[in-house]
């Protein structure tokens, strides 16, 4: 850290266009270096990445947790009356995030980051808003294109995404609790998640802009960590992810279990996570 002071810790109010309300969950060192917005994986409440917060803003890097629209201190909750997509998430509560950094940090050098589908998010965000921040971190995220994951998985993901939209209508909800998948989550989210998984192509319902096109024009620095036993994210479905942003060079650094001092899977760093902060903070 840049002092010797400890981070203040915050929870902070935002609000989107359309009335939706939420915390982000703040670790601001006393002089950071940088700000991160980071953006949680499916299903996962940001509460969930306070140590990760903890560990980096130990390093000089103010840390904001996203909220999911529908997890933890969201005013609403996905149900057959109350649904979303990746419109809502891209336009309205991500940009809520990153106004209220804005009025608390103005002048640092602001990333963008995620977890899993918040990495993803995170780089669709980038081609609709390329001057909202200067860096990129990634940490076991990748599409969910079905081809670009290795053989052995790759011949059933095709069901999965024909087979959760239909879950997700039925219920009204994914009941992803009951299932061992995400959480409880919109049915547009899953539709649109699903699609991207069975074409390789990032579009949202109601978005305009050509995604894809958005994101190939982005240019900024980019740092991936993928984690060694990760089938969720292996380095194959990142590799894909990252080519969307054709003129980026990233870094990406693969950890295993010992440099992690936990399991390389997709969720164990989030209770050990000072191999990744260091990585991503070197």
């Amino acid at each position: 850290m840049d002092d010797a002071s400890p981070p203040r810790s915050l929870e902070l109010d935002a609000t989107a266009e359309d009335g939706h309300r939420f915390q982000l969950i703040a670790r601001i060192p006393a002089a950071p270096h940088a700000s991160l917005l980071w953006l949680p994986a499916m299903g996962i409440g940001a509460k969930h990445y306070v140590p990760f917060a903890d560990a980096l803003a130990q390093r000089g890097v103010a840390v904001f947790v996203h909220e999911w629209r529908g997890a933890g201190s969201s005013s609403v909750r996905a149900s057959r009356d109350t649904d979303w997509g990746y419109r809502e998430l891209l336009t309205l509560d991500i940009p809520a995030s990153q106004a209220v950094i804005a009025q608390h940090l103005p002048d640092t050098t602001r990333i963008l980051g995620g977890h899993s589908l918040g990495g993803q998010l995170a780089c669709c965000r980038l081609g609709l808003s390329p001057e909202s921040a200067q860096r990129l971190w990634l940490v076991g995220s990748g599409a969910p294109y079905w081809r670009a994951f290795p053989a052995r998985t790759a011949w059933w993901l095709p069901l999965v995404y024909r087979f959760l939209p239909w879950l997700a209508d039925f219920h009204g909800v994914l009941p992803g609790r009951r299932i061992g998948f995400g959480g409880q989550e919109a049915r547009g989210v899953i539709r649109d998640w699903s699609l991207t998984g069975l074409s390789g192509r990032y579009a949202a319902a109601g978005v305009d802009v050509d995604l894809e096109a958005a994101m190939a024009a982005a240019t900024l620095d980019a740092h991936a960590i993928v984690l060694a036993k990760d089938w969720l994210g292996p380095v194959s479905s990142l590799r894909f992810l990252l080519s969307k942003l054709r003129r980026v060079e990233p870094r990406v650094d693969v950890l295993d279990a010992r440099a992690l001092g936990t399991r390389a899977d997709h969720y164990a760093w989030m209770k050990h996570p000072h191999a990744v902060a260091e990585a991503l903070a070197r």
